[in-house]
């Protein structure tokens, strides 16, 4: 399964980082979300937004992904404040993981290995 995360120029500093329980913490509010599946990873991007600078929007997508692919079960916009760039992925079961960036577009790609 592949998640893929797009930046209007070079993708800024980001961490993918597993969970040890199923809920995800939603940034500002506080509230825990359970994702679809039994396991998560929270992904930041630091320095980023779904907002530009000036305060246009730069993504108009849908917040909540109910993707129920066999690995990656659910996509879930988990905070966007102060240029912190937050989502959780529910995903199947605890799986290996590979991210890294892409350029032509520039992009954030997470790369979860199907059993």
């Amino acid at each position: 399964a592949l998640l893929l995360i797009r930046a209007d120029g070079p993708v800024p500093t980001s961490t993918v980082t597993p969970q040890n329980s199923r809920s995800l913490l939603e940034d500002g509010s506080g509230r825990m979300f359970p994702p679809q599946g039994s396991a998560g990873l929270r992904v930041v991007v630091h320095h980023g937004s779904a907002n530009s600078v000036n305060g246009v929007q730069t993504y108009a997508g849908p917040n909540d992904f109910k993707a129920g692919f066999p690995v990656l079960k659910e996509a879930r916009n988990m905070g966007d404040f102060e240029r912190v760039y937050t989502w959780g992925l529910g995903m199947a079961g605890p799986n290996c993981y590979r991210a890294y960036t892409l350029t032509g577009p520039d992009r954030l790609v997470i790369d979860i290995q199907s059993p």
